[in-house]
């Protein structure tokens, strides 16, 4: 058991961070971190769930795997009736507000430790340096599977998307049998392979692989790009406005607003990443929280907006589609504007998928360092001082199965792997605290440790609203990573080696 709870000191994280032929470029400044994290939190989710979350759902649960875990606990069988979910209506501004506010705890944790402990493998790092070793393997195996997981979906979301603003575009789109999965629902489609998804995410690891300085200076164009469409959207449709449709403001009361805030959840997904980038930060000890936060603001600040014009252009009960932005633009006729929005979304979808192979590259790398991974993993490249093979590796195991599958299905796994992320992020927020005092931090949690004990709180409230089958997908996931830890990283650990 001591071998598992063994941690690494933060003194040997920072040293083995400036370690000659492992040392990475220090290029980042608090303009392209906070650059960095809206483009990994404003996606497609933007344009896409929030119709959802304020027009509500009806849930048809077929067995117990597809009900969510809380419900299961508060009403038994009944859960597995079909059940509705009540939409937020023009109160989806709140849902944001609401879940801006449950994120910021996780971010203000993160912020902490990144500047405390400035070394690349985000929550990793963290959890080895407090948690013990078989907690950060958990941690940063979860953390390859959010990435991962995310990505494809968003690489498929990018194909489609491609082909249908092609379509309204240009008159035409690619083959399907060139541009949709092999599998769908399970079943075979016909197609041959999904091009787009594999070429797009093969194009970012070869501008990745360049140089941190070329990958934030396509991401902060990108980040420009979209900010542009949305802010276009929020101004062109504002005139469109009609105050009515504001009436009644919560539909369905608070438990509507939560209910959306519980969906509009996963849009924030990815302010982490730039905690990933600390060692290529100049100055993390005052940089990193500066882009954490900022990152965070400015996606509410943007998200509300979007919220309060889209609930003010539609009735809130007809927002409950794919495209719902896109739809109500095409209703009032703004076309222009519509096709704005269409390229906003699709830069959105393409930086999301950057910033999100950076973080994932860079997570390979902190465990190849440490022995847990093969050391190939954390080799330099001698001239771009990139961590190029595993860069190379994350965006073809990504980009491949992108191509075959259909993988909406599992986008509940990046949620569930994210969330527990954050508990491990909060909880040793908490245990430094006690640990190790002294130690300078370049910024500190206020209220702690009840506010990283609320973080911790709320993030299980939400792991809990997962469905079980989603549960049950992650226990098969941590399985195999703990044989890989038992075959591999258990012996080839550096603190084995020391002891």
């Amino acid at each position: 058991m001591g071998q598992l709870l063994r941690t690494k000191s933060i003194d040997a994280l920072l040293a083995a961070a400036d370690e000659p032929g492992k040392r990475l470029r220090k290029t980042l400044g608090p303009w392209s971190l906070t650059a960095l994290g809206v483009g990994a939190v404003i996606g497609s989710g933007i344009f896409t769930v929030i119709g959802t979350a304020a027009a509500g759902e009806t849930l048809s649960f077929r067995s117990l795997l597809h009900a969510p875990v809380l419900d299961l606990i508060l009403h038994g069988p009944g859960a597995l009736s079909t059940i509705g979910r009540p939409g937020a209506g023009p109160g989806i501004a709140l849902s944001f507000v609401l879940t801006a506010i449950a994120c910021g705890f996780a971010a203000l944790c993160y912020a902490e430790l990144s500047s405390m402990i400035p070394v690349a493998g985000s929550a990793y790092t963290y959890t080895y340096a407090t948690l013990g070793e078989i907690c950060a393997w958990i941690i940063g195996w979860n953390l390859i599977l959010e990435y991962a997981v995310s990505n494809m979906a968003v690489a498929v979301g990018f194909s489609a998307y491609l082909n249908d603003l092609l379509e309204s575009v240009f008159g035409f789109h690619l083959p399907p049998r060139l541009s949709g999965p092999i599998i769908a629902g399970g079943q075979f489609t016909g197609n041959w392979y999904n091009l787009p998804a594999l070429i797009v995410l093969l194009l970012l690891t070869w501008i990745l692989v360049r140089g941190v300085r070329e990958s934030s200076g396509t991401n902060n164009v990108m980040v420009v790009v979209k900010v542009a469409a949305i802010l276009i959207f929020v101004f062109g449709a504002a005139r469109a406005v009609q105050a009515e449709n504001w009436q009644p403001f919560m539909p369905n009361g608070f438990p509507g607003v939560l209910t959306g805030a519980a969906i509009v959840f996963f849009t924030y997904i990815g302010f982490d990443s730039v905690s990933t980038a600390a060692e290529e930060c100049r100055h993390p000890q005052r940089d990193l929280p500066i882009g954490i936060v900022a990152s965070l603001v400015v996606c509410t600040v943007l998200y509300v907006s979007v919220a309060v014009v889209l609930t003010g252009i539609a009735d809130w009960k007809t927002l409950g589609n794919a495209a719902p932005v896109a739809n109500a633009l095409k209703a009032l006729g703004y076309d222009s504007i519509r096709r704005f929005v269409g390229v906003g979304a699709l830069v959105g979808m393409v930086s999301s998928l950057l910033v999100f192979q950076y973080g994932q590259a860079r997570v390979w790398f902190a465990m190849s360092r440490d022995g847990l991974l093969p050391a190939a993993f954390a080799k330099v490249h001698a001239r771009h001082r990139t961590p190029h093979i595993s860069t190379w590796v994350a965006g073809l195991l990504v980009g491949l199965p992108a191509g075959i599958w259909d993988i909406g299905a599992f986008a509940d796994l990046s949620n569930i792997g994210t969330l527990f992320a954050f508990i491990g992020v909060s909880a040793a927020v908490i245990v430094l605290r006690r640990t190790q005092p002294e130690r300078p931090r370049g910024f500190r949690v206020p209220a702690s440790p009840w506010l990283p004990a609320l973080s911790i709180l709320f993030c299980l409230i939400l792991m809990l609203s997962l469905p079980l089958q989603t549960w049950v997908r992650f226990a098969v996931w941590l399985l195999i990573g703990l044989g890989v830890y038992y075959m591999f990283g258990r012996k080839h650990s550096q603190l084995a080696g020391k002891e």
